[in-house]
């Protein structure tokens, strides 16, 4: 509830380029895992960071999980750990943790709260059309899934097997590591969920990213679905259009889950029993840290030889998964002309967008064949269509995968434009990796989300922000774009034209991040292959 407010306040690219510090005595009063929470959330605002000062309870949870060591010299040096008296900042959002009331924010977006019951997000799923009888509820991933969180949702579901309810909905629950299941099996808060309905999955991400095959029914017309994830954009969670995703906390996800409708609000609402009674839920309670210390479940790590340099790394040159990939070319020193507008996206584009989860991690050790996602999320700002486009070579209307590969086997280098917060969402290397692989050199947009500019920069592609954001507007889809004065220099502009179809020209200037380090990897083709270099000249 406390980053899904920060959400709320700062937007989901509020943050981008600070450090998100929580400081005050509501930070204290926060355990360390919930902490984690709010951290790991960071990227949901676009901060570069997020951090707490050092205090009890994180020396607590590393005493717990076996690092006493650490937890001593910690607490050596505890008040340079934590803000100075008088620190200044930027900018300061206050939460009053007595006043806050959970949210469920939603859909396609972290950032758009409601307030939970009837005048909440009941309110504006009756202004939206959004249904209100919920279709599947999940509690997991790695944000909401600690052990504090499921002793608190079993605490609910102990409430509900004692008054003759079970989940209305399905509900599923995803383990956050080994360490969680094992600890929650043995502590019995397993068989506490499993009693009102609950199915346990897996440790691992699941539907959060993807990784959930839904009965076509469930959704063939629009559906919602609630879940403790940390974002929620269309298509994330089941690769369908129709399903409205909303994120709230564990705990509300449990109530949802007994009542079935998104606008039930626990602290004033009933459930009917089975035998017809009026059932109003207590709050949850639940503990900070196991009691009996956690389990660490089965271990099934596979140390790697002391000396590797005789391994070899065969893989088969049939596989659909697997495929070696081949060091990207280095910068030949030229200006790029004449780069043809691949993809101009409309609105978000996150990292969903222009590379799908789901079914595609199947490829994700195929660089080839995982391509064949790129941008089929897009929306084609020229007309509205999504993951379409104009294949300038013969002017046909294709999916924005074949221009792609069709470009990249031509030799064609090429571009593409972003709107606001280009690259928001999951920090996945295939979004960036995609578009080089395909002959892409160059991302425009109004602005970036961090990380994934970082791993544009990674890959050797030049990410650049219009200088004037509205140059965003003047690019057509017949456009040809040029970027001069390559390789970008700190600190300066980076001078840019565009080409029209009709001859004439548009010149604009482009901001960009690169630091000198990596000015470095867009001349090398990429940091792998400066990395490269590196052990080469080890050896």
């Amino acid at each position: 509830d406390v980053i899904l407010e920060v959400a709320r306040q700062l937007t989901v690219e509020g943050g981008t380029g600070a450090i998100a510090e929580y400081f005050g005595p509501g930070a204290d009063s926060i355990s360390a895992t919930g902490k984690a929470t709010i951290c790991n959330m960071g990227a949901e605002i676009g901060a570069t960071c997020s951090v707490f000062g050092y205090d009890s309870n994180m020396s607590d949870y590393l005493r717990a999980t076996g690092r006493t060591e650490i937890a001593a010299a910690a607490d050596k040096v505890a008040a340079d750990l934590r803000p100075d008296d008088g620190a200044q900042y930027d900018q300061v959002v206050e939460i009053n943790l007595d006043a806050l009331t959970p949210l469920i924010n939603g859909p396609h977006s972290p950032d758009r709260a409601h307030k939970i019951g009837a005048n909440g997000v009941g309110k504006a799923a009756r202004e939206n059309d959004w249904p209100l009888e919920v279709s599947a509820t999940l509690i997991g991933s790695c944000t909401n899934s600690s052990y504090e969180d499921i002793t608190r949702a079993a605490s609910i579901a102990r409430q509900a097997a004692a008054k003759g309810l079970k989940a209305k909905v399905e509900l599923l629950i995803s383990p956050g590591s080994e360490q969680i299941r094992a600890t929650i099996e043995r502590d019995g808060l397993l068989a506490d969920l499993e009693a009102i309905g609950a199915t346990v999955l897996a440790n691992a991400c699941g539907p959060c990213i993807g990784q959930w095959e839904r009965a076509a029914d469930k959704t063939a017309k629009p559906n919602s679905i609630v879940n403790s994830f940390n974002r929620n954009f269309p298509k994330r969670a089941d690769g369908s259009a129709n399903t409205l995703s909303f994120v709230t906390s564990p705990d509300t996800v449990m109530a949802i889950a007994l009542s079935g409708r998104l606008d039930f609000d626990p602290s004033v609402d009933t459930i009917t029993a089975a035998d017809g009674t009026e059932v109003k839920l207590d709050a949850p309670r639940g503990d900070i840290l196991p009691a009996n210390g956690y389990d660490p479940g089965v271990d099934t790590f596979t140390a790697p030889p002391a000396d590797g340099s005789g391994v070899s790394v065969a893989v088969s040159p049939t596989s659909d998964r697997l495929q070696l990939l081949q060091p990207f070319g280095a910068w030949n020193g030229n200006d790029y002309i004449g780069l043809p507008v691949l993809m101009k996206a409309q609105g978000k584009c996150t990292t969903d967008h222009i590379s799908a989860a789901g079914k595609w991690l199947t490829y994700r050790g195929h660089l080839e064949n995982i391509s064949g996602n790129l941008f089929i999320g897009a929306v084609n700002a020229f007309g509205g269509e999504v993951g379409v486009g104009l294949d300038t070579l013969d002017g046909s209307r294709r999916s924005y995968p074949d221009i792609a590969k069709h470009y990249g086997e031509s030799g064609v280098q090429w571009c593409a434009i972003g709107d606001q917060n280009y690259g928001e969402g999951s920090s996945r290397e295939h979004a960036a990796m995609e578009p080089r692989f395909r002959g892409g050199v160059v991302i425009f947009a109004r602005s970036f989300a961090r990380i994934h500019e970082t791993n544009l920069k990674k890959q050797g592609l030049v990410p650049l922000t219009f200088a004037d954001p509205k140059t965003y507007d003047l690019i057509e889809e017949t456009d040809r774009i040029n970027v001069h004065n390559l390789p970008p220099v700190p600190d300066q502009l980076v001078k840019c034209s565009i080409t029209k179809a009709d001859g004439s020209t548009v010149e604009f200037e482009a901001k960009h991040t690169f630091s000198p380090e990596q000015v470095e990897w867009f001349k090398a083709g990429s940091a792998l292959n400066i990395v490269r270099a590196k052990v080469a000249a080890q050896k």
